[in-house]
């Protein structure tokens, strides 16, 4: 029998029978858990968690829902508050109603009391006014006149702010703003006495010797009582002459310059018949009547003199 010779090597591995299967080969011997684990490798360097995308959507959806719930909160907490806010209301105008009925009867008493004290003075003035009670009635403005006089509209400028702020007038006597001023009414009356009146009224309030003419903010207050422009300044005197001293006065020029200069607007007029209300109420709290005794002014006279009656 004859030996057969040994099988020398080549140093490579004889071929696969299987090798013309590779693909298939590939496909049996590596699964997809290695692409799963790469993925979740890439997943977990990236930070770990849901991709991105999804993230975010479940982050939109949960602000989405929170907002919900914020709004439907507030939305029922509005429903329940709703009735209370609405009694509260009724409640807060009820008093402002019951308020403002208490002011409106409080303000007719004092025209009632006022008109009361005015009535006691006249009476008071007819009782010890000697024989004089209507004069002494007329100059104390405590009885309605009537009688020839003047009459004097004063107003503001033409569209003037009634809020307009001070100006020049505040230092010089003036003003920019075109807003009749305390000041400028006190000075108006007081040319009108000085000029012959023997009464004057302004817009129904008759002014005496305690009358006063002040500002409050923007407004002109004559006796604590508000005026608005135009301003009637009616005076009961000899018209033709009160209207020319006046005018030919300090103080009328002084009207006239500030027509000139701020265009304050004024007319002056002669009347036939102007009638002025009473005062509403006088209230003299130091000045008393004096009357003399003349039988023993007379004694004192005669024994200053030494003379007598035998």
């Amino acid at each position: 029998m004859s030996q057969q010779p040994p099988v020398r090597s080549t140093g490579s591995p004889p071929p696969r029978p299987d090798a013309s299967m590779s693909l298939l080969t590939t496909v049996m011997e590596h699964s997809l858990d290695d692409g799963y684990a790469e993925a979740t490798a890439r997943r977990k360097a990236e930070g770990g968690g849901l991709p991105p995308t999804l993230r975010a959507r479940l982050a939109l959806a949960a602000g989405l829902v929170l907002a919900a719930v914020i709004v439907t909160v507030g939305v029922a907490e509005a429903r329940i508050s709703a009735p209370v806010v609405a009694k509260e209301r009724e409640e807060l105008i009820d008093r402002v109603d019951a308020d403002t009925s208490d002011v409106d009867a409080l303000e007719r008493r004092v025209d009632k009391l006022r008109d009361e004290v005015g009535e006691r003075q006249r009476r008071a003035l007819r009782t010890q006014g000697g024989g004089q009670e209507q004069t002494v009635g007329l100059l104390a403005g405590a009885t309605e006149v009537e009688g020839p006089g003047v009459e004097l509209v004063v107003d503001d400028a033409k569209n003037t702010e009634q809020s307009g702020g001070g100006g020049p007038r505040d230092s010089s006597g003036f003003s920019d703003t075109g807003r009749v001023r305390d000041r400028d009414m006190q000075r108006i009356v007081n040319g009108l006495w000085e000029s012959g009146a023997e009464a004057v009224a302004i817009n129904g309030q008759r002014l005496t010797a305690l009358s006063a003419i002040r500002a409050a903010g923007d407004a002109i207050l004559v006796d604590n009582r508000p005026l608005v422009p135009p301003y009637r300044v009616l005076a009961v005197g000899d018209g033709k002459h009160l209207s020319t001293a006046f005018q030919d006065s300090a103080d009328g020029q002084y009207l006239h310059a500030l027509r000139e200069n701020f265009s304050i607007r004024f007319r002056i007029s002669n009347k036939d018949e102007v009638r002025l209300p009473a005062a509403p109420s006088l209230i003299v709290r130091t000045a008393e009547p004096h009357i003399a005794d003349a039988g023993k002014a007379s004694e004192q006279g005669a024994a200053g003199t030494g003379k007598g009656t035998s």
